[in-house]
Parts: C-alpha cells; structure tokens; sequence
C-alpha cells in the first residue's frame, strides 16, 4: 500500500446539524484547512425499535426524535455549491435500503457537480424497521451490499460508457448513466466486525471507523493489513478515516496526530482524522458561534502547525 504522505488530513463531521449550520459552516470548514466534511445518513426514526443500537452500552440511541438528519446527497450538493475544494464523504449511505441504480444516479450526478469532490462511505442500516417498512430484506443486506457497491463502481468508474450486471441479487442489460464523474468515486467501507473488514478489502478504497481509541483503530490497522497483503493489495492506496476519542483536537494533540499518522503511514495507509473540536473549547456544543470558532480554531493550532494535505 502506498500511503498519502505523513501529513495527516482532517475531516469535519457534521453530525445532526440544523441545516442552516451545514450551509455556514461548510465554507468556514474550507477555510480552516480541512480537508473534507462527513454527513450521515437517518431515514427516520421509528417510535420503537427491535434491535439495540450497537454503539451504545446499553444499546439504546442518544438522539431525540426530530434530531435533524439531512438526507446527504441534498446536503453535500448544498454545501458543494459554497466551496470549492472541500471534499465530502458519506458517513454513511445506508445502501441495502436503496436501489443500486439509484444511488448510482445520485453519486455520479452528485461527484459530477461538485467537480468530483465526493467520497462515498457505505455501510447497513442496525434497524429492522428501517428495512421492512422501505421493501427490503435485511437477512440479504451484506450480499446485497457487496452487490451495490459493484453496481456503483460499473456506473461511476469515470466518463460515461455502457454497462450491465448480472448478479444474484440485481440485474439489468446495457446502460448508460449520464452525467458521470471524470474519475472513479472512492469507496470507503464502514464497519468493526470482521465482516466488514473484509468487504473493505475485497470491494473499497478505504475504512471509516466510529468514535474508538487509537488502541482500536491500531488493532483495525494491523487486522487490515494482513487482509490486503492475502488480497494482493499490497501498493494500492488505502485511506483509514478515523474518530480517535484520546486525541485532544487542540493544540495540545498536535504531536499525537502527527505520531499516530506516522505509525499508520508505515502500516502503508493514509490517515483522515474525523474532529469535534466544538466539544472541547468551551460553550454550547450547538452553538453556531461556538462551532465556527472552533473550527477556525482548530486550523489555527492544529492543522496550520502540522501543513495543510490535499
């Protein structure tokens, strides 16, 4: 694997925000040095749900029910229309509760107007409900996946040109999809289990993590890169795009982003820091103010320190 250099590149999650404070602070993000924003993705939010959230620990969500969620392609056109070389990467598209064609659609369109600043994040929806009330079978979501994820590489592989696919869950003849992005979409796959992994080595670019310690994400490494070398990858680039909770994202983690990174790059891997800088300066976490100043903060004392990776 061939790593993205030492420099490590941060992205901005902007997780649950009001839409007003996506549209306001995408620009500021921008300015600061980051490299990209992350969006997620929530259908709807059942009443009462037959599963545990699994990032909890006692399985219960932490989010009311009209915590806005707006639907990401929406958002990343809206805030791709502010700026101009911010990326953006889905965190994540649920993408068994949607047609592959369809998303397809929505990623080539999306990576074509915004000049092809779009990484697309995958993963499977935790929710029974969110499957049974869309028509989708929840028992097939990771052989679907893996399906949808084939799909989205065949329409938005870069320029437009026919293709078909011919699969157990999906088919259809000779198609063009247009417009289409000039260069492929990257692919990150999400996910812990052992399942997951896999599928980021067998089908993506890369791996998103959720919130964990560099101890975690250090086992994640080491796990992925055995899987790389047994798939003959490696010498490709593979982006980790990683929440690290025992990272200070102030002044005070400059060096610990900088080792950390250093330590995956000679695993073979480049490193994108997910950061809530707005969390730890003070003040209302929802606060547009407080959000916009630490972020502008955040450039200042860690990213400006450490150079700017593009």
């Amino acid at each position: 694997m061939s790593d993205l250099g030492l420099t490590p590149r941060f992205c901005a999650p902007f997780p649950m925000f009001d839409p007003a404070h996506m549209l306001a602070l995408a620009p500021v993000a921008e300015e600061a040095g980051f490299t990209s924003v992350a969006v997620p993705e929530s259908v709807f939010f059942p009443r009462e749900v037959s599963a545990d959230y699994p990032y909890s620990p006692d399985g219960s969500r932490f989010w009311e029910a009209d915590t806005p969620f707006t639907d990401p392609v929406v958002a990343i056109a809206a805030m791709a229309a502010l700026t101009t070389r911010l990326r953006f990467v889905t965190n994540v598209v649920k993408a068994p509760l949607r047609h592959p064609l369809l998303l397809a659609k929505q990623v080539s369109s999306l990576a074509a107007i915004s000049g092809d600043r779009l990484d697309l994040g995958v993963g499977s929806s935790w929710i029974p409900e969110e499957f049974t009330w869309l028509g989708e079978s929840m028992r097939t979501r990771g052989a679907r996946l893996d399906e949808i994820i084939d799909i989205v590489r065949l329409v938005c592989g870069g320029g437009s040109d026919w293709v078909e696919f011919h699969g157990r869950h999906y088919e259809f003849g000779p198609l063009m999809v247009s417009p289409a992005p000039s260069r492929p979409v990257p692919i990150l796959v999400g996910g812990h289990s052992d399942a997951a992994l896999r599928r980021a080595v067998r089908v993506g670019d890369g791996w998103i993590s959720v919130q964990a310690t560099r101890d975690e994400i250090r086992g994640v490494a080491e796990r992925l890169a055995d899987l790389l070398e047994a798939a003959g990858r490696t010498g490709e680039t593979f982006t980790l795009n990683v929440l690290c909770l025992d990272v200070m994202p102030d002044a005070s983690g400059v060096d610990d982003y900088a080792a950390f990174a250093a330590e995956l790059a000679a695993m073979g891997f480049g490193v994108e820091y997910q950061v809530v800088p707005w969390f730890f300066t003070g003040g209302d976490p929802s606060d547009l103010a407080v959000r916009t100043e630490a972020l502008r903060r955040f450039g200042d004392e860690v990213i400006g320190p450490l150079g700017s990776a593009t």
